[in-house]
């Protein structure tokens, strides 16, 4: 089974950039399909993105449509998270899931695998 390992959180202040990786071992990425997810405090973990095997299909939270995108890279096992126009509300633990499925999913009780999350603080 694959493992995760999330980076590139840190601290930007809002209207800002950030791209977070989430590097994989121990297994065949190209099996999975990736979604990343935010946990704020004292709030639900919410699905932020999802992208199929192939990188063809991706969703999006509403909330981050046009301001995200998801991409990965098979070649190198990494799946990605750009973030523009960071707004304080964006502020959480990122987390990146894996899914042992064709199939896209916004529902974090269907991926398989976790990473240990990285925080993203974005200040106003």
């Amino acid at each position: 089974q694959v493992q995760l390992a999330e980076s590139g959180g840190g601290l930007v202040q809002a209207g800002g950039s950030l791209r977070l990786s989430c590097a994989a071992s121990g297994g065949t990425f190209g099996d999975y399909t990736m979604g990343w997810f935010r946990q704020a405090p004292r709030k639900e973990r919410e699905f932020v993105a999802a992208i199929s095997r192939s990188g063809a299909r991706t969703v999006y939270t509403d909330s981050v449509k046009g301001r995200f995108t998801i991409s990965r890279d098979n070649a190198k096992n990494t799946a990605y998270l750009q973030m523009n126009s960071l707004e304080p509300e964006d502020t959480a633990v990122y987390y990146c899931a894996a899914r042992f499925s064709h199939y896209t999913s916004g529902l974090p009780g269907q991926y398989d695998t976790w990473g240990q999350g990285t925080q993203v603080t974005v200040s106003s």
